[in-house]
């Protein structure tokens, strides 16, 4: 996730792409860069960092223009540098491009556009954009230099593949910008003698609040007050600017009262997004070959908070999938106890930021024992990521809110992906099994699409429990897990005290805190298990609790005759289930931080990345 600002009207471009960064910086910040058409010829000021470093090397240049494009990275190909940042250019420098998204195919592109004479300049995907227009430039013949240009965009369109949002300017066509949208966002904002291209609202709201939002598939391109949309077949169609009322703060949050809320609705598209990655022959990403990665004799799992409990949910893939014994400890604690020296030992560290020292120092030790390492990590260049062997990317794009949602599935998702791999590469999948497995990962973004629709039902129910003053969550097997994590998701942001338990172990004496009223929810999906939850639902109610039943299609009926209320989640295979069941708990713990008053993004006492021991 990165962000986009261009500018197309008839003042200087730079203010007002500097400040549309700044504007975008939550999607992106490890690096940022205008390019600015001045007298003919493209200006290009690039620097590592945040926003505030790239208006410091403008200042020094201080280039001028009246069309120009921005753009603020978040790493995914290439690590963060000077060289990564775009705007990248092709071999001439005439050509500028800006992108938001993944080309999967980009390694092979890269190698014909090489073998045909293309030198490039960055490790990045997005340049394969500038150069492949070039190309097509070369072929394409038409009565103007626009229709040029659009023609080439067009036969570039259709040489890449992935989800990508970017934008074009020749030096040959001042004053027009090109944008293609195509799974990624990108709005066109439309102001009186200038336009605007953008990944997200927020960065021109200033300017005007009327808001073209290009459809897949499409293709717009700007003048100084004019704007025209092209639909997938290339055929001009009428479209009318939306009014947006939102006040700039709501619309960095895409119009949702906090980061959170809105990072809950990401998680489809940041586990479409992380699952582009997981079509990558994991043998290749772990740097093992097929003899290795059969040798592996055991896994440690290392990480912290939320992301201790996805690897938790790992445990069960690995060692269902794979058939490689698995521990799973807590960062902290792994740098601190006796670790038998086993060789063949695969150690892989979870984290967000990849910045968490605990994690850090317990992946060092790993690695003094001569483990293999590997990082599910979210932000390229990271500490943890330097620090392993290879790194599988979680692309869910900045979580700006200090409880993590988003990172969260797409941490589990890697995991799942990884065990379905290695199961695969050792022979303890068969063939039939992985197709099986892998099928049903591949359509979990859609039924997490269906999931997120639940936060009306979950947003009811808060208002009869919100003021209790403890909460429980039980769950078996994978849901174990999930559990844990809607208790500490509920503490994080509301403060209220919140447990999770393995429900077996209810009556070991956890039971003894229930008293009349308290909530207690109920994993409890329609799996092997499903009749021991309904003994554990019938044990808590007896005692006075207030039971929610969250399970799947087909148990409703079964689970209302022990529930006070029945939450339905749609429904994958078991496994992959808990991806779809913590949704509801993080809708409930904002919920009821809400009504509580809580600062919901910043928690007292809380950091995004705990940096220190």
């Amino acid at each position: 996730m990165c962000g986009i600002i261009g500018y197309v009207g008839k003042r200087n471009s730079v203010p007002y792409i500097i400040d549309g960064l700044k504007k975008l910086e939550y999607r992106g910040y490890d690096s940022a860069g205008i390019s600015i058409l001045q007298e003919g010829k493209l200006v290009t000021v690039r620097a590592v960092g945040k926003v505030a470093e790239l208006e410091k090397a403008a200042l020094q240049l201080s280039p001028k223009g009246t069309t120009g494009l921005g753009h603020t990275r978040w790493a995914t190909h290439g690590k963060p540098s000077e060289e990564n940042s775009h705007p990248h250019t092709d071999c001439s420098g005439e050509i500028v491009v800006v992108h938001n998204g993944i080309i999967e195919n980009y390694l092979m592109l890269r190698e014909q556009l090489i073998s045909l004479g293309h030198l490039f300049k960055s490790e990045t995907d997005t340049e394969v954009i500038a150069h492949l227009i070039e190309e097509n430039l070369k072929h394409v013949r038409a009565a103007s230099d626009e229709d040029r240009l659009l023609k080439a965009v067009q036969k570039t369109n259709k040489e890449i593949s992935g989800a990508f949002a970017y934008g074009v300017m020749w030096a040959r066509t001042p004053g027009l910008l090109v944008g293609v949208k195509n799974q990624s966002p990108l709005v066109v904002g439309v102001g009186k003698d200038e336009s605007f291209l953008a990944s997200d609202v927020p960065a021109f709201l200033q300017h005007t609040n009327r808001v073209l939002f290009l459809e897949e598939g499409e293709m717009a391109l700007l003048r100084a007050g004019k704007v025209t949309v092209l639909d997938k077949t290339g055929t001009p169609k009428k479209v009318r600017p939306v009014k947006i009322s939102w006040d700039r703060q709501t619309a960095e949050k895409g119009g949702y009262a906090h980061f959170m809320l809105k990072e809950i609705y990401d998680q489809p598209q940041a586990i479409e997004d992380t699952l582009r990655t997981a079509r990558t022959d994991f043998g290749k990403i772990l740097g093992m070959d097929t003899a290795a990665l059969r040798a592996l004799r055991q896994v440690h799992i290392i990480a912290c908070g939320t992301a201790y409990h996805a690897g938790l949910v790992g445990k069960y893939y690995l060692e269902q999938f794979a058939g490689i014994p698995v521990t799973v400890d807590l960062a902290s604690e792994y740098k601190y106890r006796t670790v038998p020296h086993k060789v063949k030992t695969l150690a892989i560290a979870i984290s967000q930021s990849g910045e968490t020292a605990d994690t850090i120092g317990a992946i060092n030790k790993a690695k003094e024992f001569g483990f293999h390492t590997l990082a599910i990590c979210n932000v390229l260049g990271s500490t943890l990521t330097r620090v392993c062997d290879r790194t599988f990317f979680t692309h869910c794009g900045p979580e700006i809110s200090v409880a993590s949602t988003k990172a969260f599935t797409s941490q589990i998702t890697a995991m799942y992906a990884l065990a379905v791999s290695l199961g695969k590469a050792n022979g303890n999948l068969s063939k039939s099994a992985f197709d099986a497995a892998y099928r049903d990962l591949m359509q979990l973004s859609k039924a997490m699409g269906e999931t997120v629709k639940l936060e009306y039902t979950v947003r009811h129910l808060t208002r009869k429990i919100y003021k209790a003053d403890k909460f429980i969550f039980l769950g078996r097997h994978v849901n174990f897990p999930i559990a844990l994590e809607g208790a500490l998701k509920l503490k994080e942001v509301s403060y209220r005290s919140a447990e999770g338990f393995a429900a077996g172990e209810i009556k070991h004496g956890p039971i003894s805190i229930i008293e009349k009223g308290t909530p207690v929810f109920m994993l409890m999906p329609q799996d092997g298990l499903f009749e021991k939850m309904l003994s554990a639902c019938q044990e808590c109610r007896a005692r006075g609790a207030f039971v929610v039943a969250l399970t799947t299609p087909g148990a409703e009926k079964a689970a209302k005759s022990v529930a006070d209320q029945v939450i339905q989640i749609p429904q994958t295979n078991d496994l992959l289930q808990p991806v779809l069941n913590v949704v509801p708990l993080q809708f409930l713990a904002y919920w009821i931080a809400k009504r509580l008053g809580c600062d919901i993004d910043q928690p007292r006492n809380l950091a995004k990345s705990v940096t220190v021991e």
